[in-house]
């Protein structure tokens, strides 16, 4: 009975918090990753209606660019980012699995260690190590001293796609807003649709995180009205320059 506690306590201390923490993380990378696409693609839009007003096309052509090129530049971004990050975890696992296959037992008294130093006796750490051992050693070795999962390694492509579809999402809310047929409303209204967009971003990385909601949201909120309001300003001098 003990030796299946304790496998079971093993498990779950280490297996639920690593999978947790892999979800939160592609949670918040998610929600970054359209963050960004809001506060791109509206300081590009505003700044070309302040520098051609009225001008839905040109609007409408930069803004669309500015969402494909943020898209694709988001998605190879992480494709190539979590792609050395699976290459360093396989390289991990085939260091380990050497480490098995060579010093078996030095292994097992590393992992009995790992429960020794956790208040378990000498004893019933030894047993577990042993039960873990035969189950799976790799799986046992990986997630306690590397926090990974050899079934369950990060996706490159799974990565990218996430990004793209958060960037392109994001960015469809001050693209869309700006081009309602408003007339010179349009603007003001892209400007509070963004800044719905942060207040909504910041508070949902905040949860993610278990963290205050208010520093994070107007950290959104600042930043992305600095953008805005810096392209507005060039825009309006490019468009004075160009006419």
């Amino acid at each position: 009975m003990t030796s299946v506690l304790e496998q079971s306590v093993g498990e779950e201390s280490v297996e639920r918090p690593a999978r947790i923490g892999s979800k939160l993380n592609w949670l918040r990378a998610g929600v970054l990753g359209a963050n960004d696409g809001i506060v791109s693609v509206a300081g590009v839009v505003i700044g070309v209606a302040a520098a051609t007003p009225g001008h839905t096309v040109a609007i409408a052509t930069a803004g669309i660019a500015a969402l494909v090129a943020g898209a694709f530049s988001m998605a190879g971004g992480e494709y190539v980012s979590v792609s050395t990050q699976r290459d360093t975890e396989r390289a991990l696992l085939d260091r380990k699995r050497w480490d098995l296959s060579h010093h078996p037992d030095e292994e097992l008294d590393g992992l009995a260690g790992f429960y020794r130093r956790r208040g378990v006796s000498p004893e019933v750490s030894r047993q577990v190590a042993r039960e873990l051992s035969r189950h799976d050693a790799l799986a046992a070795h990986a997630e306690l001293e590397l926090g990974l999962d050899p079934d369950e390694l990060t996706s490159p492509w799974h990565a990218a796609l996430s990004s793209f579809v958060a960037f392109f999402a994001g960015a469809l809310i001050p693209l869309v807003a700006i081009l309602l047929p408003l007339g010179t409303s349009s603007s003001l209204v892209a400007v509070a649709a963004v800044i719905v967009g942060l207040v909504a971003t910041g508070w949902i990385s905040s949860a993610l995180g278990d963290a205050p909601r208010w520093p994070a949201i107007r950290r959104n909120v600042l930043m992305g009205s600095a953008t805005m309001a810096t392209t507005h300003v060039i825009g309006l001098i490019f468009g004075v320059a160009i006419s």
